[in-house]
């Protein structure tokens, strides 16, 4: 027996509920905390085209001894 199937007997199929329904996005306060987090990140891209997160202000880190 597969694992789809022994999850679909013991907790029933998988419902999908309206697909025609908007989705509602809420924000909480986890979610806003981390979106101001993440105003601190400026993306750059390399030469190659890679992309990256740079900090706009890095502070001081663990390797720093000064």
């Amino acid at each position: 027996m597969h694992v789809t199937a022994r999850l679909q007997a013991v907790f029933g199929p998988a419902t999908q509920g309206d697909t025609d329904a908007p989705v509602v996005h809420k924000h909480d306060d986890f979610e806003m905390a981390s979106e101001e987090d993440l105003t601190h990140f400026v993306v750059e891209t390399d030469a190659e085209g890679h992309h990256y997160a740079v900090r706009d202000d890095p502070g001081p880190t663990t390797t720093d001894y000064g």
